[in-house]
This record gives C-alpha cells, structure tokens and sequence, in this order.
C-alpha cells in the first residue's frame, strides 16, 4: 500500500482511483483507517464474493510463512513500520486489480502471500498501454 500512496501522482495523472476491499468487518475496517491514513476508499467485501471473483482463495501455509513473507515483515519493520497483529483470516489471498472505466480488467494479480505484490511500475504500465496484463507471482 506504500508504493501506491508514493505513486500517488502518477496515478492521478493516468486517473487510476484506487479501491482498497477488506473481508473484515467494519468496526475492524475503521481501525484499519485509523491506523494507517488510508488515501482511498476502503470497501468491505465480508462475504468474499469480490475476492472469489478475481480468484482468490486461500494461499498456501510455505506462501504465508515462506522467507519471502520473513524477508518483507523485516523491511518493513526496518523502515519502523510494523505490520498489525491480524485480527481475520491470513490465509484469504489477496491482490491488485486494475479495471478501466469501461470496465475492462487491464491489470490482475492474484498474491501468493503477503510478500507477493506486484510492483507499482506493472501496474501503471498496464495502465498507459491499455491491455490486458497477469503478473506472475513475485514470491
């Protein structure tokens, strides 16, 4: 979520309005909010229909706890940013979707794991290019 809030000028500029969906409930939502400024509007998705749409189910226990999710916590970690104790499901997979205003899925990334993000660069190119992009998985 960083990255975009760093990018948030170049998404502007192509009028990307990001969506940020959460399977969490409200009260845990609005928590979210709180904690971390969020820039956009965050939609809660509580039956996971949205999630199962774009094909995420549930990731795989060596995806959650793999070194690649030990080597991003500690990034994180270092810049003094310290992931919330989960509070839901951590095995729900998540991911990033680009969808243009008529619709059409420009962008999709299903993530493995919570180090599994594309980066923002693959996004916006496939955005200024206008096609059809499926990243491949980072982790």
């Amino acid at each position: 979520m960083l990255q975009l809030q760093q990018a948030r000028q170049e998404l502007d500029r192509l009028e990307i309005q990001p969506l940020v969906i959460t399977f969490e409930g409200r009260d845990e939502a609005r928590a979210y909010l709180d904690e971390t400024g969020l820039l956009w509007p965050l939609l809660v998705d509580a039956d996971r229909r949205l999630f199962r749409a774009y094909g995420m189910h549930k990731a795989r226990l060596r995806h959650l706890w793999g070194l690649g999710t030990i080597l991003a916590y500690g990034r994180e970690a270092l810049g003094g940013r310290f992931p919330r104790m989960p509070r839901a499901d951590t095995a729900q997979q998540g991911g990033n979707v680009l969808v243009d205003p008529a619709g059409i899925v420009r962008f999709h990334h299903v993530g493995r794991g919570p180090a599994d993000r594309p980066q923002v660069g693959a996004i916006l190119a496939a955005r200024r290019a206008g096609q059809v992009k499926e990243s491949q998985p980072t982790a």
